[in-house]
């Protein structure tokens, strides 16, 4: 992908849908999520339904992400009534991406066939490891064999863009399963693969439990294993475009080039996240507070965070920074170069800069860059920011 294509994403328009429902929620999951209330599918379906309706009209989504959770879990039927009350209300442009997050091992041929026909054209399977030690300490509830299985049922519905999700630096994990996890996701032949390192995030049982004693992912380990899937992914064709992104040739996430380029797009659902006209948003994040705010005919918003002046600027170093291609420069990467900390990582190597582009070149140390970008202060000249 090019810098001017990747760049181009900015004029796009999005929207993230998020579905809460799983049957078991995963011990590391921190995301807004529950289990064992589905009971609360169709009420919640028409919250969704009637937050879309009474949002300001925008314009055709080139890309439409639900994300969870767990949609797969959901009756298709209900995914799609979501679908037709966004293409209702502002519209699905032609060819847009519609990407459903889905674990394997509730990915039927049946189920494949209804989303397509809905029109679902891109799915994105939780698959995490082909070791079942790894996927049992992950508290995953397939087993290698399901991913193999969902893969195919989702190509024999005519789904020819097929994303993989793999989990990397689980405390047990050894160095030839995860070199048998990238194997197995590759020779799948998914179009797109991602691949996360195991965080703990507070609050969840993982976090109890290694703040009861049971180890914790090793950061130097899951360094070890992020250059390996980089030069095995690369070796067998898929080029990364950010930092955890990789793929076949014009087959990037369209919704997450869009976030990255720092485009707007709309978030629909509890917890969900958006960014319009200027201004960062977040819905309720509890589901039943989230469905009865909608059912009173309030806004469920849970806060807006306005991006102005200078921080337009480093939000888009934030974003555009996860990107293999970079940013173009502006007031914030002359004011990175030009400050100390700039300095300390272009000797070091980590970001690079030619006449027109910034790049992070050790995606590794990505935090640490982001740490420097919001560190930056607005270079004023006469009472305004420099351009």
């Amino acid at each position: 992908m090019t810098p001017i294509h990747a760049d181009s994403f900015v004029g796009s328009a999005a929207a993230y849908v998020h579905i809460p429902f799983c049957a078991v929620v995963c011990p590391y999951c921190d995301f807004a999520v529950v289990e064992g209330q589905d009971d609360l599918a169709e009420r919640y379906i028409d919250a969704v339904v009637a937050e879309i309706a009474r949002s300001e009209r925008w314009r055709p989504f080139d890309a439409v992400y639900f994300g969870g959770g767990t949609p797969s879990h959901l009756d298709p039927v209900l995914l799609g009534r979501i679908l037709e009350s966004l293409d209702a209300k502002h519209g699905l442009s032609d060819g847009a991406e519609l990407t459903l997050e889905a674990n394997p091992e509730d990915f039927t041929a049946e189920r494949a066939g209804l989303l397509r026909r809905l029109g679902f054209n891109r799915v994105s399977f939780g698959a995490q490891s082909f070791d079942p030690k790894v996927l049992q300490s992950l508290g995953r509830r397939h087993v290698a064999d399901h991913i193999a299985a969902s893969v195919q049922a989702a190509r024999s519905v005519g789904f020819d863009n097929i994303s993989l999700d793999l989990i990397y630096g689980t405390p047990g994990e050894r160095s030839k399963s995860w070199a048998i996890t990238l194997q197995r996701a590759i020779d799948l032949g998914p179009e797109h693969i991602s691949s996360y390192a195991l965080t703990v995030e507070r609050g969840t049982p993982l976090s109890r439990a290694v703040n009861d004693g049971a180890p914790a992912p090793d950061p130097d380990v899951q360094a070890d294993r992020y250059e390996h899937a980089e030069e095995t992914l690369e070796q067998h064709g898929y080029s990364r475009y950010e930092v955890s992104n990789w793929s076949r040739e014009d087959k990037e996430c369209r919704y997450n080039l869009i976030v990255w380029a720092q485009g707007e797009y709309e978030a629909f659902g509890n917890g969900a996240h958006g960014f319009r006209d200027g201004s960062r948003f977040r819905n309720i994040r509890r589901l039943e507070a989230y469905i009865e705010t909608v059912e009173s005919g309030e806004h469920p918003r849970a806060g807006t965070d306005p991006i102005e002046d200078w921080d337009v600027e480093l939000d888009r170093l934030f974003v555009g920074l996860r990107r293999t291609v970079g940013v173009a420069h502006g007031p914030g990467t002359r004011a990175l170069l030009d400050s100390d900390e700039g300095q300390r990582l272009l000797i070091a190597g980590v970001i690079e800069a030619d006449e027109s582009r910034l790049r992070v070149v050790r995606p590794l140390l990505t935090d640490a860059v982001h740490r420097s970008v919001l560190a930056l202060q607005s270079p004023i000249v006469s009472g305004k920011a420099d351009a």
